[in-house]
């Protein structure tokens, strides 16, 4: 579970991410010294112990925040609207690298913050925007905004209705037929995963992994069970944390079924989710963290790669006119994604994660970042 960027409305605030990208050097290699960036981006000079902003009044628009990590610790970058409702963020920023991250901001209070080591609320630096930014409609960004909602509608449906049954088998003691509903239970919640996560600490009450809980913080949903099943074998005494996770899912149909959103889903945040589902499979399931007691990593990398998918089949016809080179190459990378992951296809899931060796961990790996280069480059494209 990561905090992923969707667009955040609160009073006064809109925000509409246009892209996300890293940059190396002025060379343009990956990971070398500095932010390659325009000469307009405003500079965030991150170490271990400040957050430094060059400006922190700015006009509403488009802003390009160049990154640089000066300190010994890998560091994140987070926009928050008020009430830590996350804009976008940037994560594994190493030592000595940078990133951009190109944001379009309405009038309102927003905080920036720098996290070294990924880790508590992060250094925080408040910014102000004013005026007003042109937002032009396309009716083909809208109709895919549209079908996009009903996706993500859909799929909220499908696990409410596999988490009961999961919870049912929980509820009756039956641990090899929660085992077998587990996955299947959070395949829905994976493709919608950087909506899901914008909903304040809905999140973390569902999906936080037992590896990120802060000191005093209560435990609960999927992966408390997980563990229950795998590691303990029992699930007695868990009862009260399925009910739970059943009326936080509940409240995530809520918030998801509103007639406006918040924060509400656009276009751009749309794009930059889907390269937010890639950072999901890159940094926990090509891992294995993120099912460390159930091994079943590869059905969320599985449903991730799906939402991401979905994304871009919406958003093609838009890509294909304005960056057809683009949209080729994003073709042609999942699908490569699609048939490197299809070989560990078994039955109706996937073989268990700890079976998959160092050396196929690795061409996973590839595949995927193969891919989440050109998908950091949707939003941008959309957003034009």
């Amino acid at each position: 579970m990561r905090a992923a960027p969707v667009v955040a409305l609160v009073g006064a605030a809109t925000v509409s991410m246009s892209l996300l990208t890293g940059c190396g050097d002025d060379g343009g290699n990956d990971g070398a010294t500095g932010a390659k960036g325009s000469a307009a981006a405003i500079t965030v000079d991150a170490t271990d112990t400040t957050c430094d902003v060059a400006k922190k009044e700015l006009p509403a628009g488009t802003t390009t925040f160049k990154v640089t990590n000066k300190g010994s610790k890998v560091t994140e970058v987070y926009i928050y609207a008020p009430g830590d409702k996350i804009v976008t963020e940037r994560e594994n920023i190493g030592p000595g690298t940078g990133v951009e991250l190109t944001t379009q901001l309405n009038a309102g209070k927003y905080q920036l913050a720098c996290k070294p080591g990924m880790v508590g609320d992060g250094i925080r630096q408040d910014l102000t925007v004013t005026g007003q930014a042109d937002h032009a409609a396309d009716p083909r960004l809208t109709a895919a905004l549209t079908a996009y909602k009903a996706y993500v509608n859909a799929q909220v449906d499908d696990t409410i209705a596999t988490t009961g049954k999961f919870v049912a088998a929980v509820k009756k003691g039956d641990v090899a037929e929660a085992k077998k509903l587990y996955a299947p239970s959070r395949v829905g919640w994976e493709r919608i995963e950087p909506v899901a996560e914008s909903f304040g600490d809905l999140d973390p009450r569902v999906d936080l992994r037992e590896a990120d809980l802060e000191k005093g913080q209560k435990w609960t949903g999927w992966h408390r069970l997980e563990k229950a099943l795998w590691k303990t074998k029992s699930v007695k005494g868990e009862a009260q944390y399925a009910d739970q996770l059943v009326k936080d899912l509940a409240e995530l149909k809520a918030k998801v079924s509103a007639e406006t959103l918040d924060p509400p889903i656009t276009p751009a945040s749309m794009a930059n989710g889907a390269k937010e589902l890639l950072d999901e499979v890159a940094t926990g399931k090509i891992t294995g963290e993120e099912e460390i007691f159930s091994h079943t990593d590869l059905v969320d990398f599985a449903a991730n790669l799906d939402g991401a998918r979905k994304v871009h089949e919406l958003l093609l016809p838009v890509v294909r006119e304005k960056d057809a080179a683009l949209a080729g190459t994003l073709d042609k990378e999942f699908q490569n994604v699609t048939d490197l992951l299809a070989e560990y296809k078994k039955g109706d899931g996937y073989v268990s994660y700890d079976t998959v060796g160092k050396a196929d961990r690795k061409k996973l790996s590839t595949a995927v970042d193969a891919l989440a280069e050109p998908l950091s480059r949707l939003a941008g494209v959309v957003s034009r």
